[in-house]
């Protein structure tokens, strides 16, 4: 079976976030963001970061996997999600196009 696309919406704990972070979630967002690093590095995601909206920031990324459990499955581990501290919904989707370097994230 071919690797299907999935958007991924991480939903943080309140619409003040992160401007009123604290000591502790800046730990364990410290720690969302090496693991979601390296699953891009693993090839499982294909580009992630944080949105600034107005209404509230919040973070995504497009995951390239076998089926949504297995998306799922990866979100369940991510540090911020085990802690309680973030939720987050999986989508579907279709890649019509995309365009950039891998190299970006390696950092």
């Amino acid at each position: 079976m071919s690797k299907q696309h999935y958007f991924m919406k991480l939903i943080p704990p309140r619409a003040t976030f992160p401007g009123d972070i604290t000591p502790e979630e800046r730990e364990l967002m410290r720690e969302h963001g090496q693991y979601a690093k390296d699953l891009f590095n693993d090839g499982k995601i294909l580009v992630y970061g944080p949105v600034l909206a107005a209404a509230g920031a919040f973070g995504i990324g497009v995951f390239e996997a076998d089926d949504e459990g297995e998306v799922r499955q990866l979100m369940e581990q991510d540090p911020s999600v085990r802690a309680g501290l973030n939720r987050y919904e999986v989508h579907r989707m279709s890649v019509a196009g995309a365009q950039g370097s891998r190299e970006r994230g390696k950092r």
